[in-house]
C-alpha cells in the first residue's frame, strides 16, 4: 500500500514538472494548467496523509485525527524529519482551500506553493522510500 502511494506521488511530481513554469499570469490564463496544478497539489497532501496515518497507526498505535497531525506522527514514527513535517504541514492549508473552496483561490499562493511542493514532497518521497527500504 505504501509503495503504491509513493509511486503515485512520484508520478504527480513528474506531472507537476511537466506542467512547466507556473506564474500567476499563466494560472489566470491557462485553466487546464491551473486545474491540473490544483489537483496535483491536493493529491500530494492526501497521499502523504494516507501514508502518515498508515505508518503511525501500524507502528505506534497513533491515530492522527487530522492531516497536520499526521505529519507530526510521521516524524515521531521516523518516516521523516520534524523540520520536513513542519514544512509540509503548511501544504494542508492550501489543500483545504482548494478542496473546500473556503475563499476564492489566491493564484499568487498557488504559484508560490508549486516550488515548495516540488521540493518538500520530493524530499518526503525520498525519506519514506529510505524508511521503507530500511524496514524491508
Amino acid at each position: 500500500m505504501l509503495v503504491v502511494r509513493l509511486d503515485l506521488m512520484r508520478d504527480l511530481l513528474d506531472d507537476l514538472d511537466a506542467v512547466g513554469v507556473l506564474t500567476v499570469e499563466r494560472l489566470q490564463n491557462d485553466r487546464i494548467a491551473r486545474r491540473a496544478t490544483e489537483r496535483i497539489l491536493t493529491q500530494l497532501v492526501d497521499l502523504a496523509a494516507d501514508i502518515n496515518t498508515h505508518a503511525a497507526t501500524s507502528l505506534g498505535g497513533l491515530r492522527p485525527t487530522e492531516y497536520r497531525q499526521s505529519f507530526d506522527d510521521a516524524a515521531r514514527a521516523g518516516l521523516i524529519r520534524q523540520d520536513l513535517a513542519d514544512a509540509l504541514k503548511a501544504s494542508v492549508g492550501m489543500r483545504n482551500v482548494l478542496i473546500h473552496e473556503y475563499v476564492a483561490t489566491d493564484l499568487e499562493m498557488v504559484a508560490a506553493a508549486v516550488p515548495l511542493a516540488r521540493r518538500n514532497y520530493a524530499a518526503y518521497v525520498r525519506s519514506v522510500a529510505t524508511w521503507l527500504q530500511a524496514r524491508g
